[in-house]
């Protein structure tokens, strides 16, 4: 399996890391914002650097395109690599735009291609141990998901800016994903947002809160932050049924009831990436069932940009 890489950054180091430790892959091909980058990223790999990623999707040798660069980019560079009759795996979101989203989800179809939207929270320790404790706790009816991250300065980089990272919760799209693969279908959103302003065109803060009312009862509270007017650090995933709750505070989890509580064990957060390729290559090689649908993903970023549009006019909006 022929392999080109999009993007030069930490996921893609871990992808290509995860490329060279498998034998079924052979990564050939690189392309990055800069070349010069993108030659020093390809060296210990052996891979040819491109100076587009044009360029890199229209190599007729590949069997398989990963992309892992800014959010802006991924729908354009996963059209084109359908195009080229090529497997396309992407870093979430698929898209920034839901309608080109869709499109490109009935075009793998069309051309009988694998299109896999990544996302590896679901994956992680945390999630697997929510997953296998929440009949614990009786009929969940709250949940709260809070991660912020203080950063001074703030990183004049693609993640600080609005229109290469997206909407906060579309371009940290994991933070509903993950509450959506609880509890289901949502049935409307309410979100604020704050920017503060830095060195143009970036942000040096952002502060995002949406409330999911979900169509099962539950009622989630999701809370995504970073930048430099922030000042205390958190993440931390809270669970509220009627027998019990579920706190997961970094890493570390444990289960509340009216006997007490007992520390839950949580599995590493290390090589989610490299568990993401294996079941990729899997699904090329052997026709394993892949741990989500690019279905899923989507429905998410309907809900995820049912939020921008909330924040924009100050009023809940249904999910379509």
């Amino acid at each position: 399996m022929r392999v080109g890489l999009v993007g030069t950054g930490y996921a893609a180091k871990l992808r290509a890391e995860a490329l060279k430790a498998d034998p079924r892959a052979e990564f050939v091909a690189i392309a990055g914002r800069t070349i010069q980058r993108t030659q020093e990223f390809s060296q210990p790999y052996g891979a040819i650097a491109y100076p587009s990623w044009q360029e890199l999707v229209a190599l007729p040798e590949l069997d398989l395109v990963v992309i892992a660069t800014v959010n802006q980019d991924h729908g354009a560079i996963a059209y084109a690599a359908l195009m080229a009759q090529k497997h396309v795996v992407v870093e979430y979101p698929l898209s920034l735009d839901v309608s080109e989203a869709e499109a490109l989800i009935a075009l793998a179809k069309a051309h009988n291609k694998l299109l896999h939207v990544e996302h590896i929270e679901l994956l992680g320790g945390v999630h697997q141990a929510l997953r296998q404790s929440l009949p614990l706790v009786g009929r969940v009816f709250y949940a709260r998901y809070a991660t912020i991250k203080p950063e001074h300065p703030a990183p004049q980089r693609w993640s600080y800016h609005p229109h290469e990272f997206g909407f906060p919760l579309m371009g940290a799209l994991s933070r509903l994903h993950r509450l959506v693969d609880l509890f289901g279908e949502v049935a409307t959103v309410s979100c604020d947002v704050q920017f503060w302003n830095g060195v143009s065109p970036y942000y040096s803060t952002c502060l995002c809160t949406a409330h999911l009312h979900f169509n099962n009862g539950v009622m989630a509270e999701v809370t995504y932050g970073k930048g430099e007017a922030l000042w205390q650090a958190e993440r931390k995933l809270e669970i509220q049924g009627e027998t019990g709750a579920l706190v997961f505070d970094g890493d570390q989890g444990r289960l509340i009831h009216s006997s007490g509580f007992q520390q839950l064990e949580v599995g590493e957060r290390r090589g989610l990436f490299a568990k993401d390729t294996t079941a990729v290559l899997d699904h090329l090689t052997t026709g394993a069932d892949l741990y989500i649908t690019p279905e899923a993903s989507l429905y998410t970023l309907k809900v995820a940009d049912a939020a921008r549009r909330a924040a924009v006019l100050g009023a809940a909006i249904a999910v379509q």
